[in-house]
């Protein structure tokens, strides 16, 4: 018996934050500093640094989702145009590519997040058929959770949240 296929899922997330873009790209650039604000980061190690924008550096991110399971991934920097775009390839038990772009309408910040990615734990991949559902709804919540972390950190209010 083979190995089950794994299972592909893509989320669009967006966030709407009453703060400048200057603040919202220093809380998300600096990952660093997610388990202190955002509910579901355990932990956040750099395993190599990047170049003098980070672009080449590698973390290895743990999470607690609302489910009782952790993931561990690795995260490569790819790319790094402050204040508006920060681009990585995910490894280890998720496997894919995120993409941050954010932009300015007045005061406010459009935080938009890109997630591809395939998952490669086996008893989550042989569950997909029926957990798929599950698993969006569970990675929504952990979004909600960074949305509203982000703007308690910046002592401003979320304007909006929502996937697309």
């Amino acid at each position: 018996m083979g190995e089950p296929p794994m299972s592909v899922y893509e989320f669009v997330t967006i966030w709407r934050i009453a703060a400048p873009i200057a603040s919202v790209w220093n809380e998300i650039y600096h990952s660093e500093l997610w388990p202190t604000w955002w509910p579901g980061v355990e932990s956040v190690v750099e395993l190599e640094k990047g170049d003098e924008l980070g672009v080449g550096s590698l973390r290895r991110y743990t999470w607690q989702s609302k489910l009782p399971y952790k993931l561990t991934f690795e995260m490569k920097t790819l790319r790094a145009e402050a204040p508006s775009l920060l681009e990585g390839v995910a490894s280890g038990e998720l496997e894919g590519r995120g993409l941050w772009q954010l932009s300015s309408q007045g005061g406010e910040t459009i935080a938009r997040y890109d997630w591809q990615v395939r998952t490669t734990k086996r008893w989550m991949n042989l569950l997909a058929p029926f957990a798929r559902p599950v698993f969006s709804w569970n990675h929504n919540v952990v979004m909600s959770w960074g949305a509203q972390g982000l703007a308690k950190r910046l002592g401003v209010r979320v304007i909006e949240e929502r996937e697309d």
